[in-house]
This record gives C-alpha cells, structure tokens and sequence, in this order.
C-alpha cells in the first residue's frame, strides 16, 4: 500500500512536515496548506521552492488539495463571478501540479442540500429541487480542463458538501460520464455524517475503478445532536472496519495513496503530537 500523509496536519512549516514523514518511511505528501497559502496561491518561485524541497527528501506528491468550489450553493450559475473565481484557482493549482509531479487534484462540490431525491410525496415536500442538476454544470468544466492538462480530478466525499458520500460521488461521476477524468477521493470519516458504512458499503460502492484516493481518520459522529468528534485512530466509530478496507485494498492490488489526515489532538490543541498518536496504528494498518 502507498502511504502518505496530509502534511499540514502535522505542520505548514513543510520542512519540519518532511522531517517528521521521514521519521515514520512516509513518501507520498499530499499538499493542501503550505507556509502561509493554500495550494495554488503560490509563487512561481515558492513552487520551485516546494518542489526542490520535496525532491530532496525523496517524497512524492500524491494530490494537491484545493476546497476548489466549496461554498458554492445551487444558486451559482457557470460562469458567475465567484463559479470564475473557482475555476481561475483551478488552473493554478493543475499548473502546480505540473511542476511537483502530481497526478491528482482535489475538487469539492456546493454546500449540501439535505434530500435530493424522494418518492410517494418526499419527491413534491421535501426534496431540494434542482439542487443536484444545477452542480453538474459547475463541475462539467473542470473535468474538460483536467483532461485539457492530462491530470485526474479527485472529488472529496466531505462533510457539508452536496457530494458527502461514495454513492453520491460515483452517481456525479457517472452523470458526468468522466470516469476517467473524475475520481473519488474517499473520506470514510466524512461519509459517517452521512450513515454511509464504510465496509462493505463504501468500499463496494467505490470499487470498479472510481476510487483513485482515500484520507483516513477515525470520529464519532452524532447527526441528531450536530455534533463531531474525532478520535485517535482505532478508538471512533470506524476502529472495527480499517482492517476490513485494508485487507479488500490489497487484494484487489489498489494502487492509490492512502493518507493520513492529521485532523485529531488529544484536547490540547497540538495537531503534530496527535498525528504521533494514530500513525503506528495507521501504518500497523494499512502498511
């Protein structure tokens, strides 16, 4: 299995991130926060900077990632200004990702509407018309500029996005017919807001080539009560169904990056002494 890490869940500093990636034989980064700037808000020469820095310490880059159209809502249309705002960042970032070798980039999608579909009433009451129609034109463009580049677009299941699991992200895919310009970056943490299992569901919705990227962290989610905790890995809701993805992983010769996100701290606030805290049993894991 490759194994990576979000490297500014340990720090933005990315020196000091690379430092610790080694003291733990992790070689895949993945990019989201660096210094003091969102990937691609960087200089050219900050670029070649990170690049240089990355090729010392021997690491790859797994995917850069953007909130590329988070907090976007079905009111945007393509092309408003902020729509333009989202595909400007775009570019920058797949420009990037040309320099440090990355063969993926992240994309999100709108702010969730709660129902999208619905039957025997739900369907005049309840859903959220139109909601879901009017994402695929914002997406649409992003997958032809990443084919345009050669690169592959990874959307993240997340939390409070219209794409907030497998199946809603295999069906985006799908109606966009750009399963070879789209992937699911798979957040398993994430999808448990949903009440989608990771295993078997996740992973068997995710299977057949769709799957390009996963993060790992382990939470207890209460949906009722709104609320979110994450865990030390192995001791939230997902402890019992790591070993499960991992084993599945490996046997169907998955070839993605898994990286950890290094979103928990032991209620001190210290995000680095929290990644020290999941990563053996990560890499005891999926290693």
């Amino acid at each position: 299995m490759k194994l990576g890490v979000i490297c500014d869940g340990i720090s933005r500093d990315l020196a000091h991130a690379l430092r610790v990636m080694d003291e733990f034989d992790l070689d895949h980064a993945e990019l989201q926060f660096v210094w003091d700037a969102e990937v691609g808000d960087h200089s050219p020469e900050e670029i070649a900077r990170i690049d240089a820095m990355l090729k010392d310490r021997g690491k790859s880059v797994s995917c850069l990632s953007r909130h590329i159209f988070a907090g976007m809502t079905k009111e945007n249309v393509p092309g408003d200004g902020e729509h333009t705002r989202h595909m400007d960042a775009l570019k920058r970032v797949i420009d990037m990702a040309h320099v440090v070798g990355s063969p993926l980039v992240r994309i999100m999608t709108p702010r969730k509407e709660q129902i999208l579909w619905g039957s025997n009433g739900a369907e005049k009451w309840n859903v959220a018309h139109g909601a879901w129609d009017a994402m695929l034109p914002l997406i649409a463009p992003a997958v032809d500029v990443a084919r345009d580049a050669g690169v592959t677009l990874v959307v993240e299941t997340g939390n409070g996005t219209m794409v907030n699991s497998n199946w809603t992200a295999r069906k985006l895919i799908d109606d966009l017919d750009a399963k070879d310009a789209l992937g699911i970056l798979w957040d398993p943490g994430n999808n448990c807001w949903a009440h989608e299992r990771a295993w078997p569901d996740g992973y068997e919705t995710a299977r057949g080539g769709y799957l390009r990227h996963t993060h790992i962290k382990d939470v207890l989610v209460d949906t009722p009560k709104a609320t979110l905790e994450v865990r030390r890995m192995g001791e939230g809701q997902l402890a019992e169904q790591f070993a499960p993805i991992a084993a599945a992983m490996n046997a169907d010769g998955h070839d993605g990056v898994v990286s950890l996100e290094s979103v928990y701290h032991p209620g001190n606030g210290d995000f680095e002494e929290g990644f020290r805290l999941c990563v053996d049993r990560f890499k005891r894991i999926f290693g």
